[in-house]
């Protein structure tokens, strides 16, 4: 059977009164639609939708309505179906063109016309969206600009003064400090907008949401890693990033990281290593899965030459780290 789609931050906005919460028999009544949709009970989850509307009328949400439609398209009630996304649509102002044209719980609609008009009013909607997004894109290419600048100059104070001189400290802190102004940026964006792929704000924009979240503190990067995950599910971040903040999230959490993404050095000899790794042998399988390139090649960087063996008899032995920025 086919499993409910749950959409992601973008799709969370609430229809009508934004500012209530359910009351608890509405939470009740789409809990119960979710489980009867999972059971494969289609056509009763859809009554318990209408239930759960009916139940407050100005407090629906657009994930709930696609749910909704979801289940009458499954159970193959084709009107009902297409009057939860033409309020989908019309007042909700739904705009995830790629999300709904490629979910296979509408193929039951396809083939009538009321399809191509939701999908229609879906692409008019993208394009109103993206039109309001010029603005949030300006901001977020000088956020990418500020957050490497920095990061591109520290190479150079740290070989002119040393790792240890209080000139690369003073670097670093302004790199804190600038971090810190980012993430206010970013997190405004992310909680507004949810996660905006290339499409939407260009690729460097795009790359801006990854790196501030990737050089904020573990809080920050537990609560907006579910986010960049449904990122990459609907194609708006890249599956490399989302490795690379696994990997950091893992090792803060005192785990192993998956992708060897994540180097440290030793404080005593300046030498870097690759930080403690789950299943050394089969790493460069799990990169390729997402589109890295052999760990070799990465470490090779910082001067460090990979052998899974020789790793995995030595990793447990390092001691004082400090992850590389």
């Amino acid at each position: 059977m086919k499993k409910i789609l749950f959409l992601s931050l973008t799709g969370l906005l609430i229809l009508g009164s934004c500012a209530q919460q359910h009351s608890g028999n509405y939470n009740v009544l789409i809990a119960e639609a979710r489980a009867l949709n999972a059971a494969g009970a289609y056509s009763e989850s859809g009554e318990k939708y209408s239930a759960a509307f009916e139940s407050a009328e100005d407090i629906d949400s657009i994930s709930h309505r696609y749910e909704a439609a979801t289940s009458w398209a499954l159970a193959k009630q084709k009107d009902q179906a297409f009057e939860q996304l033409n309020l989908l649509t019309d007042e909700g102002k739904y705009s995830d063109l790629w999300q709904i044209s490629s979910d296979d719980n509408f193929n039951s609609l396809r083939s009538d016309g009321r399809w191509m008009d939701v999908l229609t009013k879906v692409s008019e909607n993208k394009k109103e969206a993206e039109a309001g997004l010029a603005e949030v894109a300006a901001l977020l290419e000088v956020v990418y600009y500020d957050d490497q600048k920095l990061r591109q100059e520290s190479a150079g104070i740290q070989e002119q003064y040393g790792r240890d001189s209080e000139e690369i400290r003073a670097h670093w802190e302004l790199i804190g400090n600038q971090d810190s102004i980012n993430l206010i940026k970013v997190k405004k964006v992310l909680d507004e907008n949810g996660w905006l792929g290339t499409e939407l704000i260009g690729r460097s924009a795009n790359s801006a949401l990854f790196l501030v979240i990737q050089h904020a503190g573990l809080e920050t990067q537990e609560e907006y890693l579910p986010m960049l995950r449904q990122a990459v599910k609907r194609g708006a971040a890249s599956p490399a990033d989302l490795a690379l903040l696994e990997d950091r999230v893992e090792l803060r959490q005192g785990k192993k990281q998956i992708y060897g993404s994540q180097v440290a050095m030793d404080q005593e000899t300046g030498e870097y290593y690759v930080s403690p790794l789950l299943d050394p042998e089969n790493v460069n399988r799990r990169r390729a899965e997402v589109g890295l390139g052999p760990i070799e090649d990465y470490v090779s960087t910082w001067n460090i030459i990979w052998d899974a063996e020789t790793y995995k008899t030595t990793q447990d032995s390092t001691s004082t780290k400090s992850d590389p920025q």
